[in-house]
C-alpha cells in the first residue's frame, strides 16, 4: 500500500490524526475543569470561588476542542458520525444537557443574589458530574464496540466512574498548580484519591479490551507486537508512582514543583490515548468500520483538509495564549 502516494490512504489517516489530537486535547484540558466541578461539594463557600476563579480564563476555550473534534467527525467519517452517534444517543443527549447546566451556571453563579447562589453552585456541580459520566460511559460502550449487553453496559457504567475520578484528579493536580494555602493542601488530598481512581480505570480497561475484541488481544500479545504496546504500561507505571511519590511531599513550603502533578497526570492521560489509538487503528467503530471505510471521498477530504490547516492552528493559538496571559497562581474572578 502506498501510504503517501494514495490520497485514499493519507487523507484518512491524517483527519484520524487531527481528531485524535483534538479528542486528546479536550479531555485534558476540559477534563481538569469538569474535574474542578465534580469536586464542587467537597469545599466551602469562598473555595469554590477561588476554583471557578482557576478556570475561569480558560473553560471556553477547553470545550472549542470538543466542537472541533465532533465537526472532524461529521465531515472526514460522516459513515462513522452516524452509526456512533445512534448508538450513543441518549449519553451524548445527556451530556448536552450537563454542558448547557454548567456553562449556565458558571455564569449566573455570580451574579445571582445571595440567596441563590448555592443553587447555582449545584447546578455547576450536576452539570459537570453529568458531562463526566456520560462522557466516560460512552468511552466504554466504544470500547466494547457499542454493542448494548448487560456485561457491556455494566462495564461502560464502571468507566464511568473511574473517567469522572480521573477527572476529578486532573482537576485536583491543577488546583495545586493554580493555588495557594488551605485549598492547596485540600487539593493534594483529593489528588490522593483520585490517583486511586485512575488506576482502577486503566486495570479495567486494560483487562477487557483484549477480552471483547481478538484482535486487540492479538496486538497485546503477539509477537513482535508486544514491544510496540510494552513502552506504555512501563512508562504509565513510572509516572503513576512518580505522582504518587510528589503528592505526599506536597505542599511544599516554597511552592516548588507544584506544576508537576499535573503535568505527569496529562502524560498519563496521554499515554492512555496512545494505548487506546494503537488498540483500534485502523477502526474508527471497533471492528465494524474502518476509517478508509468511512472516510469521504479523496476530494472532499483534501478541500476540508486546507481549512483544518487554518483552523486548528488558529484554535490552538489562541488555547496557548490564554494560558500564557493567565499563567501563574489564580487571582480573585470578579465580572466588574
Amino acid at each position: 500500500m502506498d501510504f503517501f502516494g494514495d490520497p485514499t490512504v493519507w487523507l484518512p489517516f491524517t483527519f484520524a490524526a487531527l481528531m485524535g489530537v483534538a479528542i486528546l486535547v479536550y479531555v485534558v484540558l476540559d477534563g481538569f475543569d469538569l474535574g474542578i466541578g465534580v469536586l464542587f461539594p467537597f469545599v466551602g463557600d469562598d473555595e469554590k470561588d477561588q476554583m471557578i476563579s482557576v478556570i475561569g480564563p480558560f473553560w471556553d476555550a477547553n470545550e472549542t476542542w470538543l466542537v472541533l473534534a465532533i465537526g472532524l467527525l461529521l465531515v472526514a467519517f460522516p459513515t462513522a458520525h452516524g452509526y456512533i452517534l445512534t448508538a450513543l444517543y441518549l449519553p451524548v443527549a445527556i451530556m448536552l444537557a450537563g454542558l448547557i447546566l454548567r456553562g449556565v451556571a458558571f455564569e449566573l453563579r455570580a451574579k445571582a443574589p445571595k440567596g441563590q447562589k448555592e443553587q447555582w453552585n449545584r447546578s455547576f456541580y450536576v452539570g459537570s458530574l453529568l458531562t463526566s459520566l456520560s462522557q466516560g460511559f460512552m468511552l466504554g460502550m466504544y470500547i466494547v464496540g457499542l454493542d448494548y449487553t448487560l456485561n457491556h453496559v455494566a462495564f461502560a457504567c464502571l468507566t464511568a466512574v473511574c473517567l469522572t475520578a480521573g477527572y476529578a484528579f486532573i482537576g485536583a493536580t491543577w488546583l495545586i498548580y493554580k493555588t495557594e494555602h488551605d485549598l492547596q493542601r485540600r487539593a493534594v488530598r483529593f489528588a490522593k484519591f483520585g490517583l486511586l481512581g485512575v488506576i482502577v480505570g486503566f486495570a479495567a480497561n486494560s483487562l477487557a479490551s483484549p477480552l471483547v475484541s481478538p484482535r486487540i488481544f492479538a496486538k497485546w500479545f503477539t509477537m513482535p507486537e508486544i514491544f510496540y504496546l510494552a513502552p506504555l504500561p512501563i512508562l504509565s507505571g513510572a509516572l503513576v508512582v512518580l505522582i504518587g511519590i510528589t503528592l505526599r511531599q506536597m505542599p511544599h513550603p516554597a511552592d516548588r514543583l507544584s506544576w508537576l502533578p499535573f503535568a505527569a497526570a496529562s502524560s498519563l492521560f496521554c499515554l492512555a490515548f496512545a494505548g487506546l489509538a494503537y488498540s483500534f487503528y485502523p477502526y474508527v467503530v471497533p471492528d465494524k468500520i474502518s476509517i478508509y471505510e468511512a472516510a469521504s471521498a479523496p476530494e472532499s477530504l483534501f478541500i476540508i483538509l486546507l481549512g483544518a490547516m487554518v483552523v486548528m492552528p488558529a484554535i490552538a493559538a489562541y488555547t496557548v495564549l490564554s494560558y500564557v496571559v493567565f499563567r501563574g497562581k489564580a487571582r480573585a474572578l470578579t465580572y466588574d
